[in-house]
C-alpha cells in the first residue's frame, strides 16, 4: 500500500463513522423528541410526566452537545494527522531533546497534554453548564481542578514507566517486541485491579463501611446464599460529585469489595438496594467479567500485533501526515500515537459486537438477580434509577442497539417479568 491511498482510505472510514454518528444522532433526536408529551403505557404508574420530560430534554441535550464534540473532535484529529500537527510537535520535541527515549517520552507526554487541554473546555461545559442545568452537578470549581490535577499526576506516575517499558521492548526486543509488550499490558491491567480499589480510588472519594446494620446484614445473608465473599461493604460519597447513583464491585481475590454510591443507599429501600447487588453478583458468579477480560486482552494482543507490522511500513506515517525519516530511529512514540488516533475510525462500525455481548450479559445478570432476590424489588429499583439519572424511557431502537450496554427500559423489564414467571414455574409445587 502506499502513502497516497493510506490517506484516502483514512478519510473515507473517518467520513462514514463521521455519518454514521451524525446519523444515529439524529435518529435518537427525533425519536426521543417524537415520545416527549407522553411516558410509555408500561411507566404510567410510576414515572411522572415531568420526570419523563426532564428525561427526555436531558437526553436530547446531550445528543446535541456530543455533535458538537464529534465534529470538533473529527478537526483536531485532523489536524494531528493529515494537517501537520503531529509533524511539527515532534519537529520541535526532535530539535529540543535530540533521538532517544527521552524525546519519544516527551513527545507522549506533550501529546497527553494538549489533548487534555483541548478536552478540557468540553469537560467543564459538561460539568458546569450540562449537567448544572438538570440538576446533575454537585461538584465546585475547585474539586473539578483538583480531580484534574490529581488525575494527571497519577497518570504520570502510573503511565510514564509504563510507556517507557513498551518503548524500550518496541527498540530491543525484535521482532516480537508485541508479544513482550502484551504480557507487560496484560499484567498491568491485573495490577491495577488489585491496586485501584485500595490505592488510587480513596485518592478522589470517601469510602467508609457501610453502617446501616440491618441492610447489612441483609447484604451479607444474599453474599452467603450465592457464595460470594468480599473484603467489605462500603459507601461510596458519589454526592459530592454528582447526584447520580450507582452501584459497583471492584478488585479480585482477596481485594473484592463492594461499593454503594451515597446517593443510591438514600433513594432506594433495603429490598431495592438487595436486588440491584444480586444483579451485579450476576455478573461475577456469571463470570462475565472473566469474559470481558479475556476479550480485552485477546483483542490487546491483535492490535498490538497489528502494530508490530504498521510500525515498520512508511505509508502508515507518511499517509497521516508524518514523515519518519525525519526522525532517524525513534519512530516508536509517533506509531503508538498514530494508532491510537487512527484505531477508532477504523473499528467504529464494529461497535454493535461489544454493545450486543453487553446486554445479552446484562439480561443473563437481571436473570440471576430474580432467583435470588424479588423482580419486583430489583424493576422499582431500576424504575427510580432511570428517573433519578433521567434515562430516556424511550430511545431510538437502532441508536440503543448500536451504543447502548444495557437495554432499553420497556425491553430490560418484559424480560424481568418473564424471567420471574419462569422461575415460579420452575419452581416445585
Amino acid at each position: 500500500m502506499n502513502s497516497f491511498l493510506f490517506s484516502i482510505l483514512f478519510v473515507v472510514f473517518l467520513g462514514i463513522t463521521l455519518t454514521l454518528q451524525f446519523w444515529l444522532s439524529s435518529r435518537q433526536l427525533r425519536h426521543v423528541s417524537k415520545h416527549r408529551a407522553a411516558v410509555p403505557a408500561e411507566f404510567t404508574q410510576q414515572v411522572g410526566l415531568e420526570a419523563h420530560q426532564k428525561a427526555a430534554d436531558y437526553t436530547i441535550a446531550k445528543a446535541k452537545f456530543s455533535l458538537l464534540s464529534l465534529f470538533f473532535s473529527v478537526l483536531v484529529l485532523l489536524g494531528f494527522t493529515l494537517f501537520g500537527g503531529l509533524q511539527l510537535l515532534a519537529l520541535s520535541l526532535f530539535k529540543l531533546c535530540g533521538d532517544g527515549m527521552l524525546y519519544q517520552l516527551s513527545l507522549l507526554a506533550a501529546f497527553a497534554v494538549i489533548s487534555g487541554l483541548i478536552d478540557l473546555p468540553f469537560d467543564y461545559y459538561r460539568q458546569f453548564v450540562l449537567e448544572e442545568r438538570f440538576g446533575f452537578n454537585k461538584m465546585t470549581q475547585k474539586l473539578f481542578f483538583i480531580d484534574m490535577i490529581k488525575g494527571a499526576l497519577i497518570g504520570a506516575a502510573i503511565g510514564l514507566p509504563l510507556v517507557w517499558v513498551v518503548l524500550t521492548l518496541m527498540d530491543k526486543s525484535g521482532a516480537l517486541w508485541w508479544l513482550y509488550a502484551w504480557c507487560v499490558w496484560s499484567g498491568f491491567q491485573l495490577l491495577m485491579m488489585l491496586i485501584f480499589p485500595t490505592w488510587i480510588a480513596p485518592l478522589f472519594n470517601k469510602f467508609t463501611p457501610l453502617e446501616d446494620l440491618s441492610l447489612k446484614a441483609r447484604i451479607e445473608a444474599l453474599m452467603q446464599r450465592v457464595g460470594f465473599a468480599s473484603s467489605g461493604l462500603f459507601v461510596m460519597d458519589g454526592s459530592k460529585r454528582s447526584a447520580h447513583g450507582n452501584a459497583y464491585f471492584s478488585g479480585f481475590g482477596s481485594t473484592k469489595r463492594i461499593v454503594f454510591f451515597d446517593t443510591l443507599i438514600a433513594r432506594l429501600s433495603a429490598a431495592e438496594i438487595e436486588a440491584v447487588l444480586a444483579h451485579e453478583l450476576g455478573h461475577f458468579k456469571l463470570k462475565h467479567i472473566v469474559k470481558r477480560m479475556v476479550v480485552m486482552f485477546a483483542l490487546s494482543l491483535g492490535f498490538l500485533a497489528l502494530l508490530g507490522y504498521l510500525k515498520q511500513q512508511m505509508w502508515f506515517y507518511t499517509g497521516l501526515g508524518v514523515d519518519p525519516v525525519l526522525f532517524a530511529s525513534s519512530n516508536n512514540a509517533m506509531a503508538l500515537i498514530l494508532f491510537m488516533l487512527t484505531l477508532p475510525v477504523f473499528t467504529f462500525v464494529l461497535s454493535p459486537l461489544s454493545s450486543i455481548s453487553s446486554r445479552k450479559h446484562e439480561f443473563e445478570a437481571d436473570a440471576f438477580a430474580v432467583k435470588h432476590t424479588n423482580a419486583n424489588d430489583l424493576v422499582t429499583a431500576l424504575v427510580k434509577l432511570y428517573e433519578d439519572n433521567a434515562s430516556t424511557l424511550t430511545p431510538d431502537p437502532i441508536h440503543s442497539a448500536f451504543y447502548d450496554s444495557h437495554p432499553p427500559a420497556t425491553i430490560r423489564i418484559a424480560h424481568l417479568h418473564q424471567a420471574q414467571s419462569n422461575t415460579k414455574q420452575a419452581q416445585p409445587n
